[in-house]
């Protein structure tokens, strides 16, 4: 067993709830009930739910590589590694170069959440 690509897991899995749950309140009820066309406001519907799949099925990816050890392992955690990196890096650029002041990077803390994976699924595919 992989103790950090457990660790990651789970947190990937915690990042997932997190997101079904205070993602649903937070940005998607606004969403749909914004003027926006319906055009756009779906095609951001659907791509939150496919963002959901995409975090639930990382989290199982992670534990089966923890728990399974399969042949090309290292490999692929090393690409859910770069995945949760660059999912970080998007909230960060976009905190950046949309907020101003000491708070910005808080006002998308996702990165937050999904950093944490990240070093983990890194550590843990080294």
């Amino acid at each position: 067993m992989n103790g950090l690509l457990l660790a990651a897991g789970v947190t990937a899995a915690g990042v997932a709830a997190v997101h079904l749950v205070a993602g649903h309140v937070d940005p998607v009820r606004p969403l749909l009930a914004s003027p926006l066309a319906q055009v756009p406001k779906r095609t951001l519907h659907a791509v939150w739910h496919m963002v959901s799949a995409d975090l639930i099925l990382a989290a199982i990816t992670l534990v089966h590589l923890a728990l399974a050890r399969p042949q090309g392992a290292r490999l692929a955690g090393l690409l859910l590694a770069v995945h949760f990196a660059a999912y970080s890096a998007v909230f960060l650029v976009i905190a950046m170069v949309t907020f101003g002041g000491a708070w910005r990077l808080l006002r998308l803390p996702q990165w937050l959440l999904l950093l944490p994976v990240a070093v983990l699924t890194w550590l843990g595919s080294m």
